[in-house]
């Protein structure tokens, strides 16, 4: 038992936390615990005592997807600090599983996630900004300050609360939880801020000025297409196409049947060039991508960490049930829905908050259907739909989300109380 805390923790704190806390003769009991328990229970002894130092007032920790990727509204409020503030003036440190893939990231720190470094700045940090729920190994102090940014601006599955049916107890508990740490919860429209309000057992503050990632689509983005081309080896002249459906919860991957080939030819035709295939899976499925039929012009870009930058480089959006339709709408070029099983969907896996057919995007359910509507596609009807539908949910973008966000944190970091408190109400 000695030997497996001390390789999870490191031996010099292990030998600390044993030889002062845990007696030899009990050590009986702690090897009836298993692993996880017994890396849960050093966890909360080393955030307790990490928790005891002093907080650094410029110091931000970010988090996006629990450390699987650099992306995501946390990716989009670094960049803007680093963009428009003097070096140093903000300690930033972000927290990944792999360092070794982000070893080309500049301008800030970087841990690995759960290392005894990983709580010493999670636990010493002003404020902590994440996209999706913290665990129990986030306790969140007195003058600590939590920014939940969400991850997504608007949201076609329906979720937490209005979702309840379909989660299980232990998520139930744990988005419970981290509502009540949650200092500021940011909002891309009208209708997200009514769903939040309803179903994120949240009553605290809510910033409505858009969201961070989406500040991208109303920039001029002829540098970062080029770079990103060449990243992925793609030709400047070519035409995208995205291909990014969401999960289902068996990890089924037969829904994922599009003809390539077919829907490039049709594609060609209705608006010229040469198309090349992005295949975008879930997080999720970051594992299972390969296991999918390529063909010729079709890249698997699964991997990828920031899907913004997808949807930038992107021509067309073909998805299903993912909120990024709301995000790629901005950009006011065509987004598809191919939903093959959308009765099977609705009945097994999610409830919608809208019906698809009252959404400006154009729905498939086949191949056939697909490939028939892209040859019939009107864009100045699309965009009127898609402008009326932007107009009824009220949209907050405009492109200045992290600008908006970023003088909230400063206020944070470096003014009074009374201060802080006035600017955040003013703002909300």
């Amino acid at each position: 038992m000695r030997k497996l805390i001390c390789n999870e923790i490191g031996a010099k704190w292990a030998e600390y936390i044993i030889t002062m806390l845990l007696p030899k003769k009990g050590e009986a009991v702690f090897m009836l615990l298993n692993k996880e328990k017994v890396k849960k229970f050093i966890s909360l002894i080393i955030i307790w005592i990490f928790n005891c130092l002093p907080i650094k007032n410029n110091k931000i920790f970010m988090v996006s997807y629990y450390g699987s990727q650099y992306g995501c509204n946390p990716k989009y409020i670094s960049e803007y600090i680093m963009k428009n503030y003097p070096k140093g003036y903000f300690d930033i440190v972000w927290a990944f599983h792999d360092l070794g893939s982000k070893k080309h990231l500049t301008g800030f720190r970087k841990v690995k996630t759960m290392s005894l470094r990983y709580f010493y700045e999670l636990c010493t940090s002003k404020v902590i900004v994440t996209n999706f729920r913290t665990t129990d190994l986030f306790i969140k102090r007195k003058h600590q300050f939590y920014i939940q940014t969400w991850h997504s601006s608007l949201r076609l599955k329906k979720i937490e609360k209005d979702a309840e049916d379909s989660l299980t107890a232990d998520y139930v508990q744990l988005a419970k939880n981290d509502s009540k740490k949650c200092d500021l919860l940011l909002s891309g429209c009208e209708v997200s801020t009514d769903i939040f309000r309803r179903a994120f057992w949240y009553k605290g503050n809510i910033f409505q000025k858009g969201s961070p990632r989406n500040d991208v689509f109303f920039q001029l983005n002829t540098e970062v297409r080029m770079k990103i081309l060449k990243q992925l080896n793609i030709s400047l002249d070519s035409k995208l196409v995205l291909y990014a459906p969401t999960f289902r919860k068996d990890g089924s991957l037969e829904v994922y049947d599009l003809d390539y080939e077919w829907i490039s030819d049709e594609l060609s035709k209705r608006f010229g060039g040469n198309w090349i295939f992005l295949i975008k899976l879930h997080p999720h499925l970051l594992s299972k991508s390969d296991q999918l039929k390529f063909g010729k012009n079709v890249l698997d870009v699964t991997s990828y960490d920031d899907i913004q930058e997808l949807l930038c480089i992107s021509d067309i959006l073909i998805s299903d049930y993912s909120s990024l339709m709301f995000d790629f709408s901005i950009t006011k070029r065509p987004c598809f829905l191919y939903i093959p099983d959308i009765l099977d969907y609705q009945k097994n896996e999610r409830n919608l908050y809208f019906d698809v057919k009252d959404l400006p995007f154009i729905c498939a359910y086949s191949n056939k259907d697909l490939a028939g509507k892209i040859a019939g596609f009107h864009y100045a009807q699309y965009e009127e739909s898609l402008n009326d539908f932007l107009s009824t949910i009220g949209s907050f973008e405009n492109g200045k989300a992290s600008e908006d966000l970023v003088k909230l944190i400063n206020e944070v970091c470096f003014s009074d109380k009374r201060r802080k408190r006035s600017y955040a109400t003013e703002a909300i």
